[in-house]
């Protein structure tokens, strides 16, 4: 797995790390998508999340997503960062949209 390369690279303060997840091509009817979908796709999966950043109070205020969540994020924005030939996306903690739960 990616494991490894995050050794080498970790968010700092409130920033997240992402992966697109993989696109299901075919739906559950039987409907073939087509393959620039992925383009599109704002479903990520958090491989590495910084240490959170300080609240008004003075407080280390964590980060709301944990690594392996499933998260919305917006169309536009995050920064692309390439590790091992892999792109990922840096977003900060207050862009992310939405976490699915199971």
């Amino acid at each position: 797995m990616a494991g490894q390369a995050f050794r080498k690279f970790l968010p700092f303060f409130d920033r997240v790390l992402a992966e697109r997840s993989a696109v299901e091509t075919v739906t559950k009817g039987g409907i073939m998508l087509p393959e620039n979908l992925k383009e599109k796709y704002l479903q990520m999966t958090v491989v590495a999340v910084g240490s959170g950043c300080e609240g008004r109070s003075g407080e280390i205020q964590p980060v709301s997503v944990k690594v392996r969540d499933k998260v919305l994020l917006p169309e536009y924005g995050g920064t692309k960062v390439v590790i091992e030939d892999k792109d990922y996306f840096l977003f900060r903690d207050g862009d992310i949209l939405g976490k699915y739960v199971d």
